[in-house]
Parts: C-alpha cells; structure tokens; sequence
C-alpha cells in the first residue's frame, strides 16, 4: 500500500511537471495516443467537473509552471491511471479483503495525490510572504514617505525585493500602470494571496486611498501588527512542539541512554570476576 501510495504520487508529481509543456495551446502535437487522451479529459473535467475553487487554490500555491484547471485535472487522471496500473499486481498479492481495498485506495490516492502536492505549495508560499511581510512593508513605507504614490511604491519596492510578495507587489503596481482600477488590483493580489494579512493589508490601503489617511501611519501599523502576529505564530508553533520533543526523549533518548548504562554495569561485572550467583 504504502509502496504504491509513493509510486502514484511521484508519477503524478512528474506528469503534472510535463502537462504544461505538451497540453499548452489546446492541441497536443507529436505525443503518444495516450498523453492526447489525458489532455482531452482533462479539457473536459477542467471546464465541466473540476471543483468550483480549482482557479483558486492553483492562484494560492503560485500557479506553478503555468498550471491551470485543465492541466491539473489531467495530471490527476494520470495519476490515478498510473497508481492503479502499479497497485493492481501489489493487491493481488495481498490476502484476502485487504487486497480489494489496495485496488481501490491506489487510484483513489494518485488521484489526490496532485491535490495534496498543490497544497503543500501553497502554505510554503504562505510561510514565504508572512516571513517578507514586515521588511517589505517598511521599505513600502519610507517609499510612500519620500513622495511616491502607493502603485508606484509598490511596484518600486516589488523590483527590489524577491519571493512570492514581491511578485505579487509588482504585478500589482503594472496592472495599475495599464489602466487598471487600484482597488481592483489589491482584491485581484488578496485573491492570488488569500492570508489573512495580507486582506487586512489591502483593506487597509484601500481605505486610506479612499478617505485621504497618511498612507505612511497606516503601513506602520500594518507592519508592527503583521510583526506581532508572526511573534504569536511563532510562540505558538514553539508550544506544540514541546510535546512532540518530550516525546521523542522519552522513546528514544531516554531508552538509548539506559542501555549504555546497562552495557556498562554489565561490562563492570564482567571485568570483576562473572556475574554474582
């Protein structure tokens, strides 16, 4: 089972590597029968049978290799195609009850497996942005302060900096450069980062630009909040892994260290002349 779990996501992983390279465009042209058939269906199930938030949660983990609906859902049905070609001689092997549920898990699991790999990428990207937020939104504020307009800075500031938040900075500060509305950008950018920070970030701005508040104050107090918060995110994640660390000293350390005490009393009697009777 675990076997070909392992198999079926990384044939997925590597399939969903490859989608967009042969299915861009609509049309596949010099791949096998079979890629042409998991681009088809995965044309169809994108468009008719894909889950509502699809768009979403591919913006959330960065759309990654110009990932889109059509792509991952023809990376899922490979990947369940594939899991289920490697599960069928590994259940048939196994006894019993136990087989028919590896025939049924194994495509079960490549399918999903795309889905899981997409949420892994969205909460590092998460943890990237929450780790800029704070010097970013300093370098955004001595912008502001020393005359420049919001999508200016924010595009200014977006070139400087690298990582997710930087991107989105400066594909923020182009779409307001070609015509765009800048509320519009802000809640396009809280879609494509949908973390709590950075809604009340946009929120923030947008109210300043709206009522006249100095854009300057307000990004201090969105720089010294997003600090605190992180703190507390931090302390938080310093609280649940005490358990896990007592509980690895007392499986593994505290065990280990008892042996080498046993194996000295043991080699001490040894050296004295045998084991009492």
């Amino acid at each position: 089972m675990a076997l070909a779990f392992g198999a079926a996501s990384l044939g997925a992983v590597g399939l969903l590597l490859l989608v967009p390279s042969w299915a861009r465009g609509g049309e596949v042209q010099g791949s096998p029968r079979l890629l042409r058939t998991l681009a088809a269906l995965g044309t169809g199930a994108g468009r008719r049978g894909a889950p509502r938030d699809l768009e979403r949660r591919i913006a959330a983990a960065g759309r990654p290799g110009g990932l889109g609906p059509r792509e991952l859902m023809a990376a899922k049905l490979a990947g369940a195609l594939l899991s289920g070609l490697v599960g069928a001689p590994l259940s048939a092997a196994m006894p019993g009850r136990l087989g028919l549920l590896a025939m049924v898990a194994t495509p079960v699991a490549g399918f999903l497996a795309p889905d899981l790999w997409l949420e892994r990428r969205a909460r590092e990207r998460a943890r990237a942005v929450r780790r800029q937020l704070p010097a970013l939104l300093d370098l955004l504020r001595v912008t502001v302060d020393a005359g420049a307009s919001l999508p200016a800075a924010l595009s200014e500031v977006g070139e400087r900096a690298g990582g997710p938040l930087g991107a989105e900075w400066r594909a923020c500060g182009r779409e307001v450069a070609l015509g765009i509305p800048l509320a519009h950008a802000l809640s396009g950018m809280a879609e494509r980062l949908p973390l709590p920070e950075v809604r009340a970030l946009c929120g923030a701005l947008d109210r300043a630009r709206r009522h006249g508040a100095p854009l300057g104050a307000t990004l201090n107090g969105q720089a010294r909040d997003v600090r605190l918060g992180l703190r507390r995110r931090v302390q938080e994640d310093a609280a649940r892994a005490g358990p896990k660390i007592q509980l690895v000293v007392a499986l593994l350390l505290v065990p280990s260290v008892l042996l080498m005490v046993a194996a000295a009393l043991a080699a001490a009697l040894l050296d004295s002349g045998g084991l009492p009777v």
